[in-house]
């Protein structure tokens, strides 16, 4: 059976931020909330490695998906020539604006 939680005299600016980090990763704030229940639960009891969870940065847990700036830093390392045949985003637009 599922327990209710309660953190009582949460202050204004750390609610905040959790709102704010709840709309970052699309969920309410309920949802990030559980989200950081959960992943300080599999990191105390040493469940996360056999979870899938991945570190991230100053040693938080996430469970298998990346932010947009980790993304985005993951293909600034690969060179462009890593994806051989693909047209760039530029000669697409030029494309599209030159055939009106």
């Amino acid at each position: 059976m599922p327990v209710n939680l309660s953190i009582k005299g949460v202050p204004e600016d750390l609610a905040e931020r959790l709102r704010a980090r709840a709309e970052r990763h699309h969920r309410s704030l309920q949802g990030e909330l559980m989200a950081i229940v959960e992943q300080a639960a599999l990191a105390e009891s040493g469940a996360a490695a056999s979870k899938g969870a991945v570190a991230g940065p100053a040693g938080s847990l996430r469970q298998g998906w990346k932010t947009i700036e980790e993304l985005v830093a993951e293909r600034r390392q690969r060179p462009l020539s890593a994806t051989p045949g693909l047209p760039l985003a530029v000669d697409i637009v030029r494309a599209d604006r030159d055939s009106r």
